[in-house]
């Protein structure tokens, strides 16, 4: 099952399934509204169970002669949840954008499916609750972010009083060597321009903020079982180490891959084997290859210090910190705000909400709610 089949994961997601076809079946695919997309798909994986979150993609998808015959639609929230339990469907990979993954992730978690985690936006939401929900039904959490599924590998028969702490790598998004004074007034086309890796709109932006990076940190907090301190990031332009663990006895373990996502992704979908082929070309260590690491400037990268200080006061934050971000990144490839706002949103709309360890999910839906209707306030002319 693959909920956002026509984004930059699901892509990869469909190289690995071609590469894989004797291993893996695509039973069901859903997207936000690219319909005409989900019908391609669909024809050419054979699927008959198709969603659309937007109500009038859904509708016009039903009229459509595009779809296979037989095809079952499903649409909105509850449409997505009922395609993550379907009885056929053993994994679910989920690459939703933003929040829209949280319910169709607890609705295949209640079924004890397992679930193939590429939507970060989740964990920082509700990790709290999500993994508490995983432990009680023995769903089993996979990561396919490359940057968590490099410290999966890295952690696999290791227990967790033996790390000290896990570095994730960040690229520096698209202005990592620009002058500081320039940012002011880069443009999304600018920002959009990615050194390494090919994304979706919105996570792009946030590899050029770093927000990205924050995400992931508070991601690996809940997915690993890790303090706050013991998160942390650094850069790395070349795309290629991942993610490095460091253990009490401070030895070092590393995940390198070229920066591709079908590697985690068919990591993911085939654990515990391993492929005897990849989908993609390995690293090719007969020339030469440099790995360079430094520091992150947090001057130059403001939203990582504010994920971190979300992730350190704990409770509703992350997800504020998530809402605003979102909002704010909207905002930006709109055109409608400054690439310097972004981070001046989230910081904003943190320092108006009060920050509380929720007690349940409507608790955290409601901070969500509420930061976005900051978020959008402070944006308003």
């Amino acid at each position: 099952m693959l909920l956002g089949a026509t984004g930059s994961i699901g892509a990869s997601t469909l190289r690995v399934i071609t590469a894989q076809s004797d291993r893996l079946e695509l039973v069901g695919i859903a997207a936000h509204h690219k319909q005409a997309e989900l019908a391609t798909i669909a024809r050419q994986f054979g699927v008959r169970h198709v969603g659309l979150y937007d109500s009038a993609a859904h509708s016009a998808a039903c009229r459509s002669a595009d779809f296979p015959a037989g095809t079952k639609f499903y649409g909105g929230a509850s449409g997505l949840s009922e395609l993550a339990t379907l009885p056929e469907a053993d994994i679910i990979l989920i690459a939703v954008v933003g929040t829209a993954g949280l319910q169709p992730a607890l609705a295949a978690i209640a079924a004890k499916k397992t679930i193939a985690l590429a939507a970060k936006e989740i964990l920082v939401l509700a990790g709290k609750f999500v993994m508490a929900a995983a432990r009680a039904s023995g769903s089993r959490l996979l990561p396919v972010d490359s940057e968590h599924n490099a410290v999966f590998q890295c952690l696999e028969g290791q227990h967790s009083s033996a790390v000290r702490r896990l570095v994730l790598t960040a690229s520096g998004g698209a202005f990592r060597d620009w002058p500081i004074d320039q940012l002011s007034a880069v443009t999304p086309a600018d920002a959009l321009r990615h050194p390494t890796w090919a994304m979706g709109p919105k996570i792009t932006i946030d590899s050029a903020t770093l927000a990205n990076k924050g995400l992931e940190l508070i991601e690996a907090q809940y997915l690993f079982g890790l303090q706050p301190a013991q998160c942390q990031a650094v850069l790395h332009t070349q795309s290629i180490v991942h993610a490095l663990v460091e253990f009490t006895d401070g030895s070092l373990l590393a995940q390198l891959c070229p920066p591709s996502m079908t590697f985690p992704i068919q990591h993911a979908l085939l654990y515990p084997e391993r492929a005897t082929t990849s989908t993609d070309a390995g690293l090719p260590l007969d020339r030469l290859l440099s790995l360079d690491f430094r520091p992150v400037d947090e001057q130059r990268y403001p939203c990582l210090r504010l994920a971190r200080e979300a992730m350190i006061s704990g409770g509703i934050a992350p997800a504020i910190f998530n809402a605003a971000n979102e909002v704010a990144v909207a905002a930006f490839l709109e055109k409608r705000a400054p690439f310097l706002a972004i981070p001046q949103i989230i910081e904003q709309t943190l320092s108006r909400i009060k920050i509380f360890e929720p007690t349940s999910l409507d608790h955290v839906l409601a901070a969500d709610t509420e930061a976005r209707q900051i978020a959008h306030h402070l944006l308003s002319p």
